[in-house]
């Protein structure tokens, strides 16, 4: 009879998440590629190079809301209908009623962090790249209807008319060309192009003239090509100059040790640089530009470490936020016994998203600072899985 109870409420539970996931993914999915088919003006083609990277991060905020969905549908129906009364009287416990919602959620849950894993590490970045290498048709379908298009890679580009692929008067605007400042480039007719091998969207310009940038104020006549450039460019293997949200987790612990041993380095270079001064009497260099410069650098590598502890954390954090989901949903939905599926989302959702998310953030914001041990950002499940040993506690008097 347990068994038989088990893989009833189980598969109940499984046939309302699968669809419930599959409309939730969908939602977001349409959500996300129409979000950046209206912000950066996406063709078709760029589009549906987009959905197998939007995908993981759609499930990644899927997982939590659908798990939570199907079990306060579940045990909501069930004590509304009198089916846990039922149980109850033919000497089973209710909590043995919990067991198959609690086994759910702790499968999916590893799962969830594979796919949080996935989505920092795969599907933005390869959101990012569909975009980079879509941005020259981008470039000129806002041109031809707008005459001004202005990019997130920090240039804008002004013309009076395109032509075909001809650009009519282009005026093309770099806002940060390095340390020469913003240059500002207006020419008699031009053409883009990218080279993907780059991330570059070369200019081919006639009659051009210059100011700012490493030419101050240029007249070029004839044609000329200009660079530029799209991404800060970091090799695969220079794990050191990548955002930490950024890598897989599988490479997260080996960087995490490089990062320290390049904080002793620098902590070994400071050290001498001090050392030096105070050998040579030259007490000025001790707070002087190159000091600063090794002190600023030290405080970016120590936050760097610290937010490489801090990330792995995070994903098991966020991932498992599915099993203390369903460890409050589940009794929570039981004890309203309510039949109607919203009312009891709404019941179970509402105060679960009050209560975790500020939790979670807060948490890791604080770890991210060092202010918390990297374990932190853990806060807000534990918060959960106090108040679900609270709601469990009032199901098994039930």
């Amino acid at each position: 009879m347990p068994s038989r109870l088990t893989r009833y409420v189980l598969i109940e539970i499984l046939k309302i998440f699968i669809v419930s996931l599959i409309i939730l993914t969908l939602l977001i999915l349409l959500i996300g590629v129409g979000r950046e088919l209206l912000r950066r003006g996406l063709g078709l083609s760029a589009v549906i190079q987009l959905l197998p990277y939007i995908l993981p991060i759609s499930l990644q905020f899927a997982f939590p809301a659908t798990a939570l969905f199907s079990v306060c549908c579940v045990y909501g129906r069930m004590a509304a209908h009198g089916e846990i009364s039922t149980v109850k009287a033919s000497g089973i416990s209710p909590l043995r009623l919990l067991k198959p919602a609690l086994i759910f959620a702790a499968i999916l849950s590893p799962i969830a962090v594979v796919v949080s894993d996935l989505a920092v590490s795969w599907g933005r970045p390869g959101v990012n790249r569909v975009v980079l290498m879509s941005i020259e048709d981008i470039a000129y379908r806002v041109l031809r209807s707008e005459q001004t298009y202005t990019s997130d890679q920090g240039f804008s580009i002004h013309v009076r008319e395109v032509s075909g692929r001809k650009l009519i008067r282009p005026t093309v605007t770099v806002h940060n060309s390095g340390s020469h400042g913003p240059m500002k480039l207006t020419a008699k007719e031009g053409e883009l192009h990218l080279d993907p091998e780059t991330e570059t969207l070369l200019l081919k310009v006639v009659d051009s003239q210059v100011e700012g940038g490493s030419l101050f104020q240029s007249i070029v006549p004839g044609e000329t090509e200009f660079k530029i450039p799209l991404s800060n460019r970091v090799s695969p293997r220079d794990l050191s100059k990548k955002s930490p949200s950024e890598l897989p987790m599988s490479l997260l612990s080996s960087e995490r040790l490089m990062q320290d041993s390049r904080n002793h380095a620098i902590v070994g270079q400071l050290a001498a640089h001090t050392g030096f001064s105070i050998l040579t009497s030259r007490n000025e260099n001790i707070t002087g530009v190159g000091d600063n410069e090794m002190e600023s650098h030290l405080y970016k590598s120590r936050k760097r470490l610290i937010r490489l502890q801090t990330e792995p954390w995070r994903r098991w954090a966020w991932g498992f936020s599915c099993f203390f989901f369903v460890l409050v949903g589940a009794p929570l939905a039981m004890i309203a016994k309510t039949s109607d599926y919203w009312s009891t989302f709404g019941l179970c959702f509402l105060p679960t998203l009050i209560v975790y998310y500020p939790l979670f953030i807060f948490g890791l914001e604080q770890a991210k600072d060092g202010l918390v041990p990297p374990y932190g950002v853990w806060l807000g499940n534990i918060i959960l899985a106090l108040i679900g040993t609270v709601l469990i506690t009032r199901v098994r008097r039930y």
